[in-house]
Order: structure tokens, then C-alpha cells, then sequence
């Protein structure tokens, strides 16, 4: 645990049922003339959704507008290009993001071109970017990702099918907005795959080198409150506390991550991401047991606190095997709310481990990860979740 140490969010963020209402003024008072809302179609085809009303509240206040909506699921460098494009051609000065990750990830890959260059994979890594981007607001419609307050940019390289993230205190949005009545609607499975990543969050930077304790209090209360009302909110999406609840403990979740990093789940989940454009929060779901078991003995104290947090009972258990109840209570969860057991189901192939394990330990989040693996343990956990 760190014990000296930054914490970095968003100066202003908006929590609450209503609070897209005030799009509009957040937008005056940054000065932003002409913005480029940043969605994907089905978003902004949607009759009363949270584009139309992002408009409505932009239209309110005087403030002009175009809107891109080519966003596509784990966004593309094409799809970045193609916003750079209506930037430029339009004269826009800011970036209002109106999503889940993938418009917050493209919108953020939009602004890092626009004023650090044309090729954004030579700008992976950490702290590569050296100019600020536009003006950058961020309205959040998944209680997931948390990309509407995190530093990270996550993109994919559709040539070489390789996911990789741009991480600056840059790409950090000026102002959020986590409004629960815009998710209301988000389908079943959408909201369990959100919601799992949101907990992998919470867990992997729980247990993360880098953590310190501001965020180990964000990652306990964001464990428990998804632990609490993920069930209900798949269950039923229109229960308004389930899916409010849900929105704090993915802020709360982002928060922690943006300050402690995470580990071996996401950093494997972006090469499934990548390799087979398959959802970015049911990768991380399907991987997370496996990769958390390889993790316990690193901190078995910790996971037996989130077997606590996720109400097992561990009284009268060896460490050990509070821990191991952490990890089922992991597979419990993400049962019950339908996600698939294996890799295999989202088209893995293990002809691709050794690449993927590869570039896995590559990836930014690895270096965090409170156990130390090599190439042929990631090639055995990708193995292992294969055959799950």
C-alpha cells in the first residue's frame, strides 16, 4: 500500500436523478461554443434518450452543436479518425461524450489527436501525451466502465486486432455526469457485463500494489453496494434505487481504479477485447475467478475481506480458506447474473494464448498486480478459463 501518493478525478462531478439538466450550463461556463457530442446510433436514435436530452440542454443554453455517432462497441482508431474529421470540418472547439466506455474511450482518443498527433498508437502508455486536449465533459449513461472520470483511453488497433489504452492525467473529463435515470433502460445483459466490471474494478484495485487508503474505503463500500443491487438491477432495470446504488459504486469504483490501477484481469481482458471484439465487461467477468485465485496468496487478508464485503459467512475458516470463499463468492455473483463460465463461450482460441499472454504483461495494468506471473502463467490462466 501506498502511503504517499496523488488522487486524481474530475473537478466537478454530478451525481443524481435529473442532473443531465445541467449539460447546458456546465457547457457555458467553459466556454464551449460549438461542441461535438460524441455517441454511438443507438443512442442517438433513441426518442427522449440521453443524447436528445443532452441536445435539449445544450439547445436551452445557446450552445451549438454537432453530433457523431459512428462509436462503435471497443472503439476503433477508424472511429476516432472519422470524429477528427467532423471536428475539424465543423469548426468545433469541445467534446461533450455521451455513453458507456466506448464514447467516452473514442471521445477521449479524439481530443488526445486533435493536439498530440495523428497517430494515436505511438501515444500508448503512461503520461505520453504532452498538450492538453479540448474541453472535455463526459455523460455517463452505464454503470460500468467509469471512463467519464478515469484518466484512461481505451482503444483498438482494427489492423492488428491489439487493445491498448493511452493513460494521462490529460484525458481525465473536466466534468461528469451520473445521471441513473438514463440507464433505466439498459438491457439485461449490458447491465450485468457493466456491472461485473465495475466489481472487477473494485477488486483488482483492492488488491493492486498502488493502492492506498482512499481508495481501499472506495473499493469496500463499491464491493458491497454491488454485491447488495446488481442482482436487483438486472432483475429489473426500471428499480430506481438498484440502478442508482449501482451508479455510486461504479463512481466509486472508477474513483479507486483511476488512483490504484488494477492488474492481470484487465490487462488479459483487453487482448480478448481486442483479438475477438468481445465485450469488454463480460471479459473481465469470465477471467476474473480464475485470475483472482492465482492472485490470493498475495494478499489472502484481502479476499477474505471481500468474502466479508459480499456476504459470506468466514467465521471460524483459516485465512485461506476465507479467501478461497472471496473467489466463490466472485463466481456466485457473476452465475447469477448470466454471465458465461468460460472464454471459450465468447470465441477464444487457444492457438492465440501465447500471443495474448504476451502482450498481457505488456499491458499498463499489469505492473500492478500484486502477484508477479510470467508468460506461461498468463498462457495457464487463459488456459484455465478456457476450459472453466
Amino acid at each position: 500500500m501506498k502511503t504517499n501518493f496523488d488522487f486524481m478525478m474530475p473537478s466537478v462531478n454530478f451525481f443524481g436523478p435529473g442532473v443531465i439538466e445541467k449539460i447546458g450550463d456546465r457547457a457555458l461556463m467553459l466556454n464551449m461554443k460549438k461542441v461535438l457530442i460524441v455517441t454511438d446510433a443507438f443512442l442517438k436514435n433513441m426518442e427522449s434518450g440521453p443524447v436528445k436530452q443532452t441536445e435539449k440542454s445544450l439547445q436551452a443554453s445557446g450552445v451549438d452543436y454537432v453530433i457523431f455517432d459512428q462509436v462503435e462497441p471497443n472503439p476503433k482508431i477508424r472511429n476516432v479518425n472519422a470524429g477528427v474529421a467532423l471536428y475539424k470540418k465543423e469548426n468545433c472547439d469541445s467534446i461533450i461524450t455521451v455513453g458507456g466506455g466506448s464514447s467516452h474511450d473514442c471521445g477521449k482518443g479524439i481530443g488526445i489527436v486533435l493536439t498530440n498527433g495523428e497517430d494515436v498508437t505511438k501515444l500508448a502508455g503512461i503520461e505520453t501525451l504532452k498538450n492538453p486536449l479540448p474541453p472535455l465533459m463526459a455523460v455517463n449513461t452505464t454503470a460500468g466502465t467509469a471512463s467519464e472520470i478515469t484518466r484512461h483511453a481505451v482503444l483498438t488497433n482494427e489492423e492488428t486486432h491489439l487493445k491498448f489504452v493511452v493513460v494521462s492525467w490529460r484525458n481525465v473529463p473536466l466534468v461528469s455526469f451520473n445521471d441513473p435515470l438514463l440507464m433505466l433502460d439498459v438491457p439485461q445483459k449490458l447491465t450485468a457485463a457493466t456491472g461485473m466490471d465495475a466489481l472487477c474494478h473494485c477488486v483488482e484495485s483492492y488488491v493492486s500494489e498502488n493502492r492506498n487508503p482512499i481508495t481501499d474505503a472506495q473499493a469496500e463500500k463499491g464491493i458491497a453496494l454491488i454485491g447488495q443491487y446488481l442482482r436487483r438491477a438486472v432483475a429489473n432495470g426500471h428499480d430506481l434505487e438498484a440502478r442508482e446504488n449501482m451508479a455510486y459504486a461504479s463512481l466509486l469504483a472508477g474513483m479507486a481504479f483511476n488512483n490504484a490501477d488494477l492488474g492481470y484481469v484487465h490487462a488479459m481482458a483487453h487482448q480478448l477485447g481486442g483479438q475477438y471484439d468481445a465485450p469488454h465487461g463480460v471479459c473481465c467477468a469470465v477471467l476474473m475467478p480464475t485470475v483472482e485465485r492465482f492472485n490470493m496468496i498475495a494478499a489472502p487478508e484481502r479476499f477474505a475481506k471481500i468474502a466479508e464485503l459480499l456476504g459470506e459467512n468466514i467465521q471460524g475458516l483459516s485465512k485461506m480458506a476465507q479467501a478461497e470463499r472471496g473467489i466463490v463468492a466472485l463466481e456466485r455473483i457473476s452465475e447469477d447474473v448470466g454471465i458465461p463460465t468460460n472464454i471459450k463461450s465468447i470465441g477464444a482460441k487457444v492457438e492465440d494464448f501465447e500471443l495474448m499472454a504476451e502482450n498481457a504483461l505488456k499491458d499498463g495494468n499489469a505492473f500492478s498486480n500484486p502477484r508477479k506471473g510470467t508468460k506461461a502463467d498468463i498462457v495457464n490462466l487463459f488456459t484455465e478459463a478456457y476450459n472453466a
